[in-house]
């Protein structure tokens, strides 16, 4: 079953899921409140809903102009749909005031990503930051009415695709501990009911939702695992209601904006705008894009960013791409190795077009899939296709330290002509000793003289070049279904979990 859901989730990026999920969430809530369940009626629902696309769209846009970058059109969908399931819905032109506020706070979210930004990086997450802002100046709050009972079982099951997708178990589960700490704690001191406290925690509130989407929204979070359990733990703290400096109470919003501060000081700070200095066909669908950044830009080897390339009529998965750096930190240019297929989305046909000193605009350094601290560690690299891109990073790293570290690079291809970044390869086993066991999967394409393995990575060739093997630390990179393959045969094989690394970062697919 798991396996099955996998496949599914490996099929939409993480930004169409989210899409979905708060689509689902409101086509829910309009049967519901059809049925009397939830206390206003389907036509409030949907006009407020198409209120804020339009508001959110329009201010988007004039924004996106004014400033002259790439607009993210999933990013204005999914704000407008957040705000849809927080402020409760209006009737139609029926007051003034709810009307200002609805048109206030698509203003404020949609602007805020624009204005409250340093370097191009915005601070705060534009939903929360533009209903706290709401709240102090026209006393019009959110009511987050999407944590209520009847909306629990499809929060709770969408929530939980979201966070599988994105692979942020560890955050949310900081935060969940720490907001439920909080609140029994206050309970306890408050002398509450603790069981009642409970049932409202998590039957009415918007504690699971909040969770789920607002937390783990991917431009305002940490970019390690230790920073995102961090960041976590602060906002579920915050997210206590009972928590509060005088008459003045915290609130979900106010939680995740405290947090935003922690994640900007410990987060790279700025976008990069960068220029195509080059472009190369390195096998037959995979090309090696070079850029030229304005200053030295420091990251670690493995890590990833999201990249933004503005374009005409982007198709439905929008115009943001993550992709893995190519290049080591030492080296002056930011490289990226890219596979193209027949049937590429609008980004990646735009992104082939590309001639030199065309624009890119690059962002949210993020990622613990990096070399371990100790140079002593024996490491195995286990790569399928393009997901070598992080490991020619780490090894033109080495290269570029004169660092020797005991490393075996097995590098799955399909073909012998898709084999890229031999030239590294070759310098790292020659002067650094670092062995790349070259293997292919379409047994009809192998010529007679060749010299590498043919098939998958099993435990026999593992045995055959590292009989040690217990004792190193593995690095997994390519598609999803031979990561999730190689980790479940190296488990099989007797490696502890803690010993397997896997390359993901949001929007994976």
């Amino acid at each position: 079953m798991i396996k099955f859901i996998d496949r599914l989730l490996d099929r939409v990026t993480m930004y169409r899921l989210i899409l979905y999920y708060l689509l689902v969430l409101l086509g829910v809530a309009g049967i519901l409140s059809t049925f009397g369940l939830l206390p206003f009626s389907p036509i409030s629902l949907l006009f407020t809903t198409a209120f804020l696309f339009a508001a959110c769209w329009v201010t988007n846009t004039i924004f996106a102009m004014t400033f002259a970058v790439p607009t993210n059109t999933e990013s204005v969908y999914i704000s407008a749909l957040i705000l849809a399931l927080i402020i409760t819905p209006v009737a139609p032109l029926k007051s003034m005031p709810d009307m200002y506020f609805l048109l206030w706070v698509s203003v404020l979210a949609m602007s805020s990503k624009f204005i409250i930004a340093i370097n191009r990086k915005h601070l705060f997450n534009p939903v929360a930051i533009a209903v706290a802002i709401t709240a102090l100046t026209i006393d019009q709050a959110a009511t987050w009415w999407v944590g209520t009972l009847p909306m629990l079982p499809f929060v709770l099951v969408g929530g939980l695709l979201v966070v599988r997708k994105i692979r942020r178990f560890s955050l949310f589960f900081a935060f969940l501990a720490s907001s439920l700490i909080t609140i029994l704690a206050f309970s306890i001191l408050q002398h509450d009911n603790i069981l009642k406290t409970m049932q409202l925690t998590f039957l009415s509130s918007p504690l699971l939702f909040f969770g789920f989407v607002i937390l783990t929204e991917p431009l305002t979070t940490p970019p390690t695992r230790r920073l995102q359990m961090i960041y976590g733990a602060i906002v579920g703290v915050f997210f206590a209601p009972q928590l509060h400096v005088g008459s003045f109470y915290f609130t979900p919003e106010l939680a995740i904006l405290i947090g935003n501060v922690y994640s900007y000081i410990v987060s790279p700070k700025a976008k990069l705008v960068l220029r195509l200095k080059e472009k190369v066909q390195i096998a037959p669908d995979i090309f090696d894009f070079v850029f030229e950044p304005a200053r030295k830009f420091a990251f670690a080897p493995g890590q990833y960013m999201e990249w933004t390339l503005g374009h005409e009529y982007p198709d439905s998965r929008g115009n943001r791409r993550y992709f893995t750096l190519a290049s080591s930190p030492n080296e002056n240019n930011l490289r990226l190795g890219v596979k193209f297929y027949d049937q590429s989305s609008s980004y990646k046909r735009t992104m082939l077009a590309m001639e030199n000193d065309s624009e890119i605009v690059a962002g949210q350094l993020a990622g613990d899939f990096v070399l371990p601290r100790g140079i002593n560690q024996k490491c195995v690299f286990i790569a399928g296709g393009i997901g070598v891109t992080p490991f020619r990073s780490m090894i033109q790293h080495l290269l570029d330290i004169k660092q020797r570290r005991d490393i075996t690079l097995f590098y799955i291809n399909r073909r012998e002509d898709e084999i890229v970044y031999t030239d590294v390869f070759e310098r790292a086993r020659q002067k650094l000793g670092i062995r790349t066991i070259y293997t292919l999967t379409d047994a009809s394409s192998v010529r007679r003289d060749w010299q590498g393995k043919v098939g998958y990575v099993d435990k026999q060739m593992l045995r055959e070049y590292v009989p040690d093997y217990k004792k190193c630390i593995y690095y997994i990179s390519g598609p999803n279904a031979m990561v999730t393959s190689v980790r479940e045969m190296l488990v099989d094989a007797g490696v502890s979990g803690d010993h397997i690394k896997t390359d993901f970062f949001p929007g994976l697919v």
